[in-house]
């Protein structure tokens, strides 16, 4: 028995050998075969780099230019260039204010100003020309343009008509002090000379002086 082992033992190593490759050949097919679970991750290209844009300025137009005449009671009549937006007291203001003999009451300070305007201040106790009339009512107040008998030719303020907004373009005449006028004038009737104001609570030698050239009766 152990010569036939001797015998075969060779050949049973080479037999075992060559069985362990060929099993060895087949499982490396069968791997390779299968598809491999790992994906292959594409690189990532970068994004351009974005420039950065300027932010956008809005230019914004120049005010427009009016030229506005000031005529009358003011320290430098003439034509002044003024912008779009300003008012009655800028166009004032640019000509150097008023004069002692203005007078100011028909003129709405805080009006708006247009082109080719002509402003005109009248003088205390002056008759003023149809004309001249529609220049100042044209820069009037819209409650001394709008009538109620307020307001005479002269530009001076009827104590008898003038309704309150009207009373308190006076000088020194409060709300308190215009209502205590019209209060006055319904219960004792109408006042017969500028005078009479005086009789007025309220109103005193001093209030009455700075109003006698400004008010009327009539």
């Amino acid at each position: 028995m152990q010569p036939f082992l001797e015998k075969y033992k060779k050949w049973a190593v080479i037999a075992g050998t060559v069985i362990a490759a060929l099993i060895l050949y087949f499982f490396t097919i069968d791997d390779s075969s299968q598809p491999s679970s790992l994906q292959t991750i594409e690189p990532i290209t970068p994004l351009a780099a974005i420039e950065p844009t300027e932010p956008e300025i809005i230019e914004k137009s120049p005010p427009e230019a009016y030229m506005i005449d000031v005529k009358g009671a003011v320290r430098y009549p003439g034509v002044y260039t003024l912008e779009e937006g300003m008012r009655i007291v800028d166009a004032i203001e640019a000509a150097g204010g008023y004069t002692e003999q203005a007078n100011p009451t028909l003129i709405n300070h805080a009006q708006k100003l247009q082109d080719e305007m002509v402003l005109y201040i009248p003088k205390v106790g002056e008759q003023l020309t149809e004309e001249l009339e529609t220049l100042v009512t044209a820069a009037a107040s819209p409650s001394s343009s709008s009538g109620g008998g307020g307001v005479n030719k002269s530009g001076k303020i009827n104590i008898n008509k003038a309704d309150e907004s009207q009373l308190t373009q006076l000088p020194g005449i409060g709300p308190s002090k215009a209502n205590a006028i019209i209060g006055h004038r319904t219960e004792q009737g109408s006042f017969q000379v500028i005078e009479d104001l005086k009789k007025v609570t309220g109103i005193g030698e001093k209030t009455f002086e700075q109003l006698k050239e400004l008010i009327d009766v009539k």
